[in-house]
């Protein structure tokens, strides 16, 4: 804000609060000089936001003391920081080669974000929706049908015994026997069924995941995909 801002916000403090207003003109003119001294960096407003007006505001609505600079410095500091922590750097349209014209696009869009004169860019999603994805993407979901390639899946499946066993089951047409909760060991629904390892005592040693589901479980998934699907066939007239 230049002097000529600065005095417009404290004639707007003024009419907020009569305690702020100086009638005798040095101090008027010292605490014109105070505050651009202070607030010399802080935009009066931006196309964006802020508004140091609306922060002056604030202030009086939620204290009853007088308005400081720093009241105006920390929003606007908060202002900058969650700006930028909004922003996802674009990547520069200077040749990559030129490391200084790069860097300096880079630096260039940080500041106009944090200043407010332009929009934070956010992180681009993978799939934000069918029309917008990447064709090359696309083709390679299709080709691998899965975020995890089949060839990497197969590596990982001795390691995953229990996962392994319900993308089998899955993969044959048999029901999820993960859907539903083991009435068995009470394994809730998308875990993996327990095996109990009980002491001498009849006290359990250890609970440890099971490769398999319980058979009861499996049976129950089924009953509920049979369910399902009769509910999902129209009703014979």
């Amino acid at each position: 804000m230049d002097r000529r801002e600065i005095a417009a916000l404290l004639a707007y403090i003024g009419r907020l609060d009569p305690r702020s207003i100086r009638t005798d003109e040095g101090e008027a003119r010292d605490q014109l000089a105070q505050w651009h001294e202070l607030l010399g960096d802080v935009p009066m407003a931006t196309p964006h936001g802020w508004d140091a007006r609306i922060a002056a505001r604030q202030h009086y609505r939620t204290s009853p003391y007088q308005i400081q600079p720093a009241d105006v410095v920390r929003p606007w500091e908060s202002y900058r920081r969650n700006r930028l922590a909004l922003h996802w750097d674009p990547t520069p349209s200077a040749d990559p080669d030129d490391q200084a014209a790069w860097t300096a696009e880079l630096v260039g869009t940080r500041r106009a974000v944090a200043a407010g004169i332009a929009q934070p860019a956010y992180a681009p999603a993978i799939t934000s929706n069918q029309e917008g994805i990447n064709p090359r993407l696309q083709a390679r979901l299709d080709q691998i049908g899965s975020c995890i390639p089949p060839a990497a899946r197969a590596a990982l499946a001795p390691f995953r015994p229990a996962r392994a066993a319900r993308e089998a089951a899955v993969a044959q047409g048999l029901p999820d026997a993960l859907s539903v909760r083991c009435e068995w060991c009470l394994a809730p629904v998308g875990e993996p069924c327990r095996r109990r390892r009980i002491g001498p005592n009849d006290g359990v040693r250890a609970i440890t995941p099971r490769a398999t589901p319980h058979p009861g479980r499996v049976d129950l998934a089924a009953q509920q995909a049979q369910h399902a699907e009769q509910a999902q066939q129209p009703a014979l007239a």
